[in-house]
């Protein structure tokens, strides 16, 4: 569901992701509901923050306006196009609140790289110089780098009226040039070279540069400059850069006789040709060359933005490579957990001792949810291994595990989300290796996508099969496990355990159900509990005491619940990193956190009217939006145990004290934040207490 609104007979319209009318929101709601698209842009705002915070150190703040550009093309591509199907007034109206709100920031982005990142660069021996700053000797070794390593991997490609128009992939930076041919008659054509995405685009010179220090230039100045030798004998006019955006939601065809698999892989490449939905220029662009391309691609005039700096900011994400540990954080190494540190002790038996709460990345996923499943697939005892699969790396060890317990005959089922959008291809290449390895492979069920993360051990012990299951709230990916806070319980509690298997036996036999009684899983049986323990709250009134840690809010039915929780005097706090539906009201206080770390997890906390921190905990993969809720396969798990109750109500303590990384939403649905706070923040807390 999009917080994208119609007036309708008194009532306030949602559309869906697929614009479809999914429910309506009361007028009473609507005085309190924020705009889904124009909340994410305030949360892209406070990404943009961190760059702009002197207190950041300078490669990480350049880090921070990648992530911003990042965080806005995959708006563009998943956003723009839902909200103009079809246009109506009140969405060209959103559209022109969104450029009005943009604009001012991309400014923002631009000024902050040309005038902080740049020189505080310099100051530390780290030069990003443009192409009229280098020396001679600088530009010839740029030009001897053309020759060798640039040339080789370029494609010119000509614009001709009456000719096949170039393919532009997603998000590709390309030069665009008028050509003359003197010997051919002067007539003008246009060409259009691609920046190659998988060349480095900052190029470090050494011509005349201290050993000491970095001297970089930017990669399409450099093939700017050696376009002549591309068409020799001809006039090169002025040249254009330019970058583009495409829609990256493909309408889906059903094929019943294609696999799905097949599908998916279909989907994949029709996204490659789906319709541009924003074109980027650099500041001197050719008023033909804008003009040829908005035309051509059928935009309009709102539709081209101007860059005044840097065209794609995600190039800076290189420089993070540069060796320069007084501009970063310092380096952190999670530790392993304390109930896992005995080496010769199995994973098993420290997970009998009691349930294992991990809060990564602060304590380690390698030696804690990876060994899990290594440990497993390596055991003569293990029957069954079976996972959910949403998002995994390309360098994922978990595959790797599962293809190992396949071919030694463990029975191996892995419920693959293939439709995990922009992940849809390593999906398909991990799902293709572990059916040729034996594993039973499925994809869940149709219309939901399979988004819980779950983990199901079964083995054959003394006394009979025990069931050991790991239930966390981030994904099952090595590399953001180092850049995710997130959380998981490993458990053999059969409460939580014979759950768990229930939930594969839906997954994979597609049987009724699943009829589970501690996990609440959506989208049967999570809302009505969300729901039933916020009402709980609400008849302890002022003893009431609600805390939820999320990425986004924005379920009109649980919304609605927290708005009469919190007249009834319960006290709520929302922890909300993302876009946020909701304007806080008394005795409803909204914060997010953003800094090292994406915060990830999703914590709910009911206080029962018990003392603080004893009330009832879940943990889980789904964040109260209508989509995760009513559309997808997620998963929460009750947290028990008193040693993971107390880390809980540490970690959302620790939130809520937080001045440094918080920002504290506003009636007018505008987070604001203590820019002078000293603490060390929250995830400095974090790695403290870790340490300790």
């Amino acid at each position: 569901m999009t917080g994208t609104q119609l007036q309708k007979q008194g009532s306030v319209v949602s559309i869906g992701d697929d614009g479809a009318l999914n429910h309506e929101i009361s007028p009473e709601l609507a005085e309190l509901w924020i705009d889904r698209d124009l909340s994410w842009l305030d949360f892209n705002d406070r990404v943009l923050a961190e760059a702009l915070d002197s207190r950041v150190p300078l490669l990480e703040r350049a880090k921070f306006l990648a992530i911003f550009t990042s965080n806005l093309d995959e708006f563009f591509m998943k956003r723009i196009a839902v909200m103009r199907q079809p246009l109506n007034a009140h969405r060209e109206k959103l559209l022109q609140e969104l450029n009005v709100r943009l604009l001012p920031t991309l400014h923002k982005q631009a000024d902050c790289f040309r005038h902080e990142i740049m020189p505080g660069l310099a100051k530390h021996g780290v030069s990003l110089r443009h192409w009229e700053e280098l020396s001679q000797s600088q530009k010839e070794e740029a030009n001897a780098f053309f020759d060798k390593q640039v040339s080789p991997a370029l494609t010119p490609l000509l614009i001709h009226p009456g000719e096949s128009f170039p393919f532009l992939s997603n998000l590709s930076t390309s030069l665009v040039f008028p050509i003359d041919d003197e010997g051919g008659g002067g007539q003008r054509s246009y060409a259009r070279v691609k920046v190659p995405s998988d060349l480095k685009h900052w190029v470090p010179l050494k011509a005349e540069v201290d050993p000491d220090n970095l001297l970089y230039v930017r990669l399409h100045e450099i093939i700017r400059e050696n376009l002549s030798k591309l068409y020799p004998g001809m006039q090169v006019g002025p040249v254009t850069l330019v970058r583009l955006t495409r829609d990256a939601d493909v309408e889906e065809a059903e094929n019943a006789k294609a696999s799905a698999i097949d599908q998916v892989s279909e989907q994949v490449r029709k996204r490659r040709y789906e319709p541009v939905v924003r074109l980027e220029f650099a500041g001197d662009a050719d008023s033909a060359v804008r003009d040829l391309l908005r035309t051509h691609f059928r935009l309009r005039s709102a539709d081209l933005y101007e860059a005044s700096e840097e065209l794609d900011y995600t190039t800076l994400f290189e420089l993070l490579a540069i060796d320069r540990p007084g501009l970063k954080d310092m380096p952190w190494t999670p530790v392993v957990p304390n109930a896992l540190r005995e080496e010769h002790a199995d994973i098993f038996t420290a997970i009998r001792a009691g349930d294992i709460f991990v809060h990564h990345p602060y304590e380690s996923f390698d030696a804690s949810v990876e060994r899990f499943i290594k440990e497993a697939a390596d055991d003569p005892k293990t029957v069954a291994l079976k996972m959910t699969v949403y998002r995994v790396g390309d360098d994922t060890p978990f595959v790797k595990s599962l293809v190992h317990a396949a071919e030694a005959g463990k029975q191996v089922a892995c419920v693959i989300e293939l439709k995990a959008r922009f992940d849809e291809e390593r999906n398909v290449h991990w799902a293709k290796a572990l059916q040729a390895a034996g594993a039973h492979v499925t994809f869940g069920i149709k219309g939901l996508k399979t988004h819980g993360k779950t983990a199901l051990v079964v083995r054959k012990e003394d006394d009979g099969l025990r069931s050991y299951a790991h239930i966390g709230t981030g994904n099952y990916h090595v590399r953001t496990a180092r850049l995710y806070a997130d959380c998981g319980l490993l458990t053999c509690d059969p409460a939580i355990t014979n759950d768990v298997v229930t939930l594969f036996h839906f997954l994979t036999g597609h049987a009724h159900g699943p009829d589970t009684h501690s996990l609440l899983i959506a989208p049967s049986s999570m809302r009505p509990r969300f729901l039933e323990l916020v009402h709980r709250e609400t008849e302890l009134r002022e003893h009431g005491r609600i805390i939820a840690k999320m990425d986004q809010l924005e379920d009109p039915e649980l919304i609605g619940a927290l708005i009469e929780a919190a007249r009834a005097g319960v006290s709520i706090d929302l922890i909300v990193r993302g876009f946020c539906c909701l304007k806080p009201i008394e005795n409803i206080r909204i914060r997010s956190i953003i800094g090292r770390f994406l915060e990830h997890s999703r914590i709910y906390y009911f206080g029962c009217d018990r003392p603080p921190g004893d009330g009832e905990f879940y943990i889980g993969s789904a964040d109260w939006m209508f989509r995760n809720l009513s559309r997808r396969i997620e998963v929460a798990t009750p947290v028990t145990a008193n040693g993971p109750k107390q880390r809980l109500w540490e970690i959302l303590e620790l939130c809520l004290k937080d001045k440094r990384e918080s920002w504290d939403l506003g009636g007018d649905g505008r987070c604001v934040r203590d820019e002078s706070a000293e603490d060390p923040g929250v995830h400095r807390s974090f790695m403290d207490l870790a340490s300790r």
